[in-house]
C-alpha cells in the first residue's frame, strides 16, 4: 500500500515533542552500518546523508562519529528542530525518490524508520545516483520488543497503519544497489515517565493524524494502561525494550 503523503509530513507540528520521546540508534547498529567503509574511502572523512532525518536522532550519532553529514527530510519543521539540537549540520528540504544533492558524492546514505516512507524502486535509483561507487545504503528500524506483556498490550492499543507493516518484512531494494545484509542488535531500552510514554504514542503518525476523539481516546487508553499494568503500575520511570533492525547494501 502506498503511504499517505499527509502522514509522512505529519511529524513537523509536534516535532519538539518527537525529539523528546523519540529513542536514538544503539552502537552496535551504527558500528554494523559503518563497518568497513572507512578503508573503502581511505583517511579522509566520510561524507553521509541521513534521509528522512526527522529531528536528527541518527544525524547526531553520525555527527559522533566523525562523518561529514547533510540531513534531508521533507518537513522543514522537523529539519528546523534537527537545527536546534544538531547544530551545524547542512540540511535540505527532500525525499528518498528527489535528493537536492550531486552525483556519486555520498559514501553513505542512512535511513531510519524512513524506507517505508518511500517508493523502493524510486528510491533505490536515486540513493544509487548520489552514492559513490562502493558506497552504502543503511536502514534502520527500531521495533518494541513485544516479549514484554505490557509491551505488547501498548502495540494493540497503537496497531499500525497498513503500508508500515512491510517493517517486519525484507525491504525491497533495487538496482543498483547489491548485497544487502541484514543485522538485528541485542535488546536494549529507553527509559522515559509513563508521561512521556503516552508522548511517545502520541508521535506515532497514525495517531497524530487521527480524529481529535479518536486520538483523545487512544491516548487515553495508553495512560489507562500504564497506570493498571502490573509492570508498569506505580514506576516514575518505564524502560521500554527495542531492539533495531539494520540492512545495508553496497552501491555496485
Amino acid at each position: 500500500m502506498t503511504p499517505d503523503p499527509s502522514h509522512a509530513l505529519s511529524f513537523g507540528a509536534g516535532a519538539a515533542g518527537y525529539a523528546a520521546v523519540r529513542p536514538t540508534y544503539p552502537a552496535q547498529a551504527v558500528d554494523w552500518l559503518l563497518e568497513g567503509l572507512t578503508g573503502s574511502f581511505g583517511e579522509r572523512r566520510l561524507r553521509a546523508a541521513d534521509v528522512g532525518a526527522g529531528a536528527g536522532a541518527l544525524t547526531a550519532r553520525l555527527v559522533e562519529r566523525g562523518l561529514e553529514v547533510v540531513a534531508v527530510d521533507p518537513d522543514a519543521q522537523m529539519l528546523a528542530q534537527l537545527h536546534a539540537d544538531v547544530p551545524g549540520v547542512p540540511t535540505f528540504v527532500g525525499t528518498g525518490e528527489q535528493l537536492p544533492l550531486p552525483d556519486a558524492s555520498l559514501d553513505l546514505v542512512v535511513l531510519a524508520q524512513a524506507w517505508h516512507w518511500v517508493d523502493p524502486e524510486r528510491a533505490s535509483t536515486e540513493v544509487g545516483r548520489v552514492l559513490a561507487p562502493g558506497g552504502r545504503l543503511g536502514l534502520l528500524w527500531n521495533r518494541r520488543d513485544e516479549s514484554e506483556p505490557w509491551v505488547a498490550a501498548l502495540g494493540d492499543l497503537l496497531a499500525p497503519a497498513p503500508h508500515m507493516a512491510q517493517r517486519s518484512e525484507e525491504p525491497q531494494i533495487g538496482a543498483p544497489l547489491v548485497d544487502a545484509e541484514r543485522l538485528t542488535t541485542d535488546r536494549w531500552t529507553h527509559d522515559l515517565s509513563p508521561e512521556d510514554v503516552v508522548g511517545l504514542a502520541a508521535s506515532r503518525s497514525y495517531v497524530m493524524t487521527a480524529e481529535p476523539a479518536e486520538r483523545r481516546r487512544v491516548l487515553d487508553e495508553v495512560r489507562q494502561l500504564l497506570a493498571t499494568h502490573p509492570d508498569t503500575a506505580g514506576r516514575e520511570t518505564v524502560p521500554v525494550p527495542y531492539t533495531t533492525t539494520c540492512w545495508r547494501a553496497r552501491r555496485a
